[in-house]
């Protein structure tokens, strides 16, 4: 049986007329696969009205509450789209999280993916032709319902491509594939033809919003080919997945950029063992995740810590650090929300250098300074003043060359 899996997310599924063009390329999938698996997103916007619903009822709502709540979004998306395709002669139903059932962890708002009953969705597929899946809701073992984050339909869809062995887990969105930057700011960005799954992982955390981390990391993890499509065009997109030689030989692959950062200086923290344990082990706790990390040297066993998080956390973080610097004997806190970071991605820096080199000499020719550096073996991320932003992915996409025609 070839199964193929297509994720339509919430601007594909917001109006009568946008799931008819899905019902389109449901019954074109028909054409190239024996069956079709479709995930739904909630409809744009919806997710956000009910999240503003649980604010007016609670001050602080329950999470496991919240994810019976949101969750009803796909639920709606789902049922009315099954509705469409049964109306066009398409044998099809519906399938919840839990009816499958897609098991999660605890984890409520932001679970992950334990196992999925794969012989019982082929037996559903013996009976239906298209089966019509609400994405980003599962359900732990005792059949708590649960939601994997935002953006978690992209990974209800990879899950369910790698456990049905589908041929390619198709992902159409309202963009037409992976560009090598954000073509808003860059008129010359260039969309891909194919991407590697370390190159996608990385534009997925450094800002870039077209595929949902977790799944680029479940994609890679089980080889899935996850082709990035328009619902509301047919160009053939961007498919993600396994590097070749053709990938290494370019230099930079994209550039992404992220304003949701937050950077955080403690000044005069002594400079003795167990000093950065102190700091960044409470933020753990909470659950604050840490980006960039930079120790400046020691003076007079005095040094200063700086590090960056999402402006989200940044509340809770500084009434964290000012516990924390209290108890270190740290001088004082500051923080500076104007920044944002640019990341130059590529798998072809392994086998090149000068890299970090170029990129820190074009922005320094247009006097942007750098704040603070990261670097992977396919990533370099700068940390600048966010009024740059824009210049500055102007600037590297030009420095590598990205709005060139790859051969």
């Amino acid at each position: 049986m070839k199964i193929l899996v297509q994720k339509f997310g919430g601007t594909s599924v917001a109006t009568l007329e946008c799931m008819r063009k899905v019902r389109e390329k449901v019954a074109d999938g028909l054409k190239r696969a024996d069956k079709v698996v479709a995930v739904l997103s909630a409809r744009a916007g919806d997710t956000n009205n009910l999240l503003d619903l649980a604010g007016q009822w609670s001050k602080d709502p329950d999470r496991a509450e919240c994810d019976v709540l949101v969750s009803t979004g796909e639920q709606v998306s789902a049922s009315l789209f099954a509705m469409l395709l049964k109306d066009g002669g398409i044998k099809a139903r519906s399938l919840l999280g839990w009816q499958i059932p897609l098991i999660t962890d605890a984890g409520f708002g932001r679970a992950r993916v334990r196992s999925i009953d794969s012989d019982a969705l082929r037996g559903f597929l013996e009976e239906y032709d298209v089966l019509v899946v609400a994405g980003f809701q599962g359900c732990t073992e005792d059949k708590r319902i649960t939601t994997l984050g935002r953006g978690g339909s992209d990974t209800s869809a990879v899950a369910l491509a790698a456990v049905l062995g589908s041929v390619e887990c198709e992902i159409y969105t309202d963009v037409d594939g992976v560009y090598t930057t954000d073509p808003n700011i860059c008129s010359s960005a260039r969309k891909m033809d194919r991407i590697a799954y370390n190159e996608m992982l990385e534009m997925a955390s450094m800002g870039a919003k077209v595929l949902h981390i977790r799944s680029v990391e479940f994609a890679q993890k089980y080889k899935v080919p996850v082709r990035v499509r328009s619902t509301f065009n047919d160009d053939p997109g961007t498919l993600v997945t396994q590097e070749d030689s053709s990938m290494e030989a370019l230099l930079v692959s994209g550039i992404a950029y992220d304003r949701d950062q937050a950077r955080v200086t403690l000044h005069g923290v002594p400079d003795v063992p167990g000093v950065a344990a102190a700091v960044f082990g409470p933020l753990s706790e909470k659950g604050v995740l840490v980006d960039m990390i930079v120790q400046n040297t020691s003076l007079d066993g005095l040094t200063d810590i700086t590090f960056t998080i999402s402006r989200k956390d940044l509340k809770s973080t500084l009434g964290i650090m000012a516990e924390t610097a209290s108890n270190i004997g740290a001088a004082e806190v500051v923080h500076d929300v104007n920044v944002a970071k640019v990341s130059a991605i590529g798998v072809g820096m392994r086998n090149h250098s000068g890299v970090a080199a170029r990129a820190f000499a074009a922005l320094t020719q247009e006097g942007i300074n750098i704040l603070m550096i990261s670097t992977s073996e396919i990533k370099i991320a700068i940390l600048i003043q966010e009024k740059y932003v824009e210049l500055a992915v102007r600037i590297l996409h030009d420095t590598f060359g990205l709005d060139w025609d790859v051969v």
